[in-house]
């Protein structure tokens, strides 16, 4: 668990581009921290979830698809990702992590850096919403839409971990004003500041 200015000390690669751009405006950004791709590798990996999944998913014909059969899967295959559970020492780090950013009471949200999509909660100590709003967008990954898209794009369904952004108050907004103030293509912001810049 990183705050974004130790996520910035990181390559790019690692912790995404939008994480460094955030990272350079630290007194509009609201409390926040960055989870790391290997979190999300760990939960994984002690899940075994890749195993399971392949299994679940073994059915699909990249060649023949049957958009039916992956609509189904796909259900399924989310389901197993929000009902796994992540090990104990895993819960308690984040629950740690979520303290001391500031973000283990009131409204947070959460996404992928460079990415739109997201889950908000609202969070009480310790911060069993906000856990359960990160299962959510990881089993995003798991959706029809997001399997075709792996598909077509590699002819697989293998995903490769990516780091989480989690941000203080509701999802964030377009403010173009903001975007032009920062030379940004694009900039979001809430209530309490500057939450992207995608």
């Amino acid at each position: 668990m990183l705050t974004l200015a130790e996520a910035a000390r990181l390559p790019e690669a690692q912790v995404g581009a939008e994480t460094h751009r955030l990272a350079a405006h630290p007194g509009r950004v609201p409390a926040a921290m960055l989870l790391p791709a290997t979190f999300e590798e760990e939960f994984y990996r002690r899940a075994n979830l890749p195993e399971q999944l392949s299994r679940l998913l073994a059915p699909l014909n990249p060649a023949r698809l049957d958009e039916d059969l992956l609509e189904e899967l796909a259900e399924r295959a989310q389901a197993l990702v929000r009902t796994s559970s992540l090990l104990d020492d895993a819960v308690q780090l984040f629950y740690r992590a979520l303290g001391n950013a500031g973000l283990s009471a009131g409204e947070v949200h959460l996404r992928r850096p460079g990415v739109r999509q997201v889950e908000a909660a609202r969070v009480t100590p310790p911060g069993t919403p906000a856990l359960h709003a990160l299962k959510r967008l990881w089993a995003r990954d798991w959706t029809f839409e997001a399997l075709l898209s792996r598909l077509d794009d590699a002819g697989s369904i293998a995903l490769e971990a990516r780091p989480t952004l989690l941000l203080a108050g509701p999802p964030g907004v377009p403010d173009t004003g903001v975007a032009a103030e920062l030379g940004a293509p694009a900039a979001l912001v809430n209530p309490l500041g500057l939450v992207g810049l995608p």
